[in-house]
């Protein structure tokens, strides 16, 4: 009797490990509808023969990432509404925001997940459908925030190439120049022309794609990842940022908090480097209007008390101050929309002369165009 039993069990046991496994390789589509529209916020200059930045905010949701497809489609109609208005040419260069790849890690899921309330929902959802990648996740994961850690390393190389392949498509397809907002990714390289990822540290890194879509040099790493992400991000303070030749003229890339140090600003004049783009991220609804939360290191200008977010970050991007960056125009661009119950904040703006240029923080994706 108990020799049954145990038979019992163990074909209970096989069936529902059967189950789990069959649920986690169940991934259903969903209906699916996205605004596709976009508006010109910004429109800074003459058109001429020099080329231009274009800096494009978009809106986005958990459910634009349910596909890397679906992510395509939103964005080249952002782009093909650009090039309808005459803003797209070989020798632009277009501008997404920070992060804008990272949240490829939660394409291809179960419906549950972008159904989910919170993002901690969401992660849960995320580790539970994939057992054995989240497992190995976590046992390379490193810092203090393991979980977080976890999440970002499972499906890294997945991102990766996600991550290449789309924007690198977007950046043939337009035939322009692409600054890829930004990834966090293990240790990430370029190698013979494909994005690989290592097993080291994660690293919050933007790839720039030419119109061929083909990489530019290697990822630019965040060198001072912001207080909230530096549990599981690891800055690269030993790597000075990159400057990177596009038909517009000589390109620095300064991934979010990186745009707040002086120095930055001073070894890419070094390099003699003639725009700036900033891909930024901000995280909470309504942070823009609040105290600055920012680093408030010897490292940086004293601000005043109270100094709004939105007024720190104008501050101390120095491109729009003539006297502290040799370069004739940036573009920094946040990465806005809802993603479960994390909320985003963030106005992209324009340098030019000494000069800001801003949206006004309505709803809605948003360009903005710098004529150089």
């Amino acid at each position: 009797m108990r020799k049954l039993l145990y038979i019992i069990l163990a074909l209970a046991l096989v069936a529902a490990i059967s189950s789990y496994g069959a649920w986690t390789r169940d991934r259903p589509g969903a209906h699916y509808l996205s605004d596709l529209r976009i508006t010109l916020a910004v429109d800074h200059g003459v058109p001429a023969d020099h080329g231009n930045l274009l800096a494009i905010q978009p809106e986005l949701f958990p459910t634009d990432y349910q596909s890397s497809a679906r992510l395509h489609r939103k964005l080249a109609a952002y782009l093909q509404q650009a090039r309808e208005r005459g803003l797209v040419n070989a020798k632009t260069i277009v501008v997404l925001p920070e992060h804008i790849g990272t949240w490829l890690m939660v394409s291809g899921e179960k419906n549950e997940l972008y159904q989910a309330t919170t993002l901690k929902e969401a992660m849960n959802w995320l580790a539970v459908s994939n057992p054995l990648l989240f497992v190995k996740g976590l046992a390379a994961a490193k810092g203090t925030s393991r979980l977080d850690d976890a999440h970002l390393r499972m499906k890294a190389q997945q991102m990766a190439r996600d991550y290449q392949e789309l924007f690198g498509g977007l950046a043939r397809e337009f035939q322009v120049t692409l600054v890829a907002g930004s990834i966090v990714l293990p240790d990430p390289s370029v190698n013979q022309g494909s994005l690989q990822v290592g097993t080291g540290a994660l690293y919050n890194s933007a790839l720039v794609f030419g119109s061929d879509g083909q990489p530019i040099g290697q990822p630019q790493r965040q060198i001072y990842p912001s207080l909230s992400e530096s549990g599981y991000i690891q800055g690269d303070a030993e790597a000075a940022p990159q400057v990177f030749e596009t038909p517009a003229g000589r390109l620095g890339v300064l991934i979010g908090s990186d745009s707040w140090y002086p120095q930055n600003y001073r070894k890419l004049d070094a390099q003699q480097a003639q725009l700036v783009a900033v891909p930024a991220f901000i995280m909470g609804k309504g942070h823009w209007e609040q105290p600055w939360r920012g680093d408030h290191s010897a490292a940086l200008e004293a601000l005043a008390p109270n100094t709004s977010e939105g007024t720190a970050w104008q501050h101390l991007t120095l491109t729009s101050r003539t006297s502290r960056s040799l370069a004739s125009g940036g573009a920094s661009v946040f990465l806005r929309g809802q993603f479960w119950d994390l909320g985003t904040s963030g106005q992209s703006f324009l340098s030019s002369a000494g000069q800001t240029f801003a949206d006004d923080g309505s709803r809605g994706a948003r360009l903005l165009n710098l004529w150089l």
